[in-house]
C-alpha cells in the first residue's frame, strides 16, 4: 500500500499515513483536530530490486551487446556466433 504524506495548514503538525489508493484523504489532524489537514507531493522513496534473480546486465542497450559481441569476437579468435566450431 502507498504511504501518503499530510500536513496540516493551522498548526503544520506533518504525518505520515499508510492507506489504500481508493482510500478518501484524511481531512482531521491529529494533533489539533481541525479539517486542514492536506497531502504533500513528495519525491517518494525510489525503486530496489532485491532478492536473487536481478542482474544489472539484464537491461542493456542494442548498441552495448553490440559492442560486447565485437569485443567477445576478436578476444576468442574464433569466426563468430554462427560457428559451429565453438573455438
Amino acid at each position: 500500500m502507498p504511504i501518503y504524506a499530510y500536513e496540516c495548514s493551522a498548526c503544520g503538525h506533518e504525518l505520515e499515513v499508510e492507506q489504500s489508493m481508493s482510500d478518501a484523504p484524511k481531512k482531521t489532524c491529529p494533533a489539533c483536530r481541525k479539517q486542514k489537514l492536506a497531502r504533500v507531493i513528495s519525491g517518494g522513496a525510489g525503486f530496489l530490486l532485491r532478492g536473487s534473480g536481478f542482474y544489472s546486465t539484464d537491461n542493456r542497450s542494442a548498441s552495448y551487446k553490440a559492442g560486447e559481441a565485437a569485443d567477445k569476437k576478436s578476444a576468442s579468435g574464433g569466426c563468430g556466433d554462427a560457428c559451429p566450431c565453438d573455438v
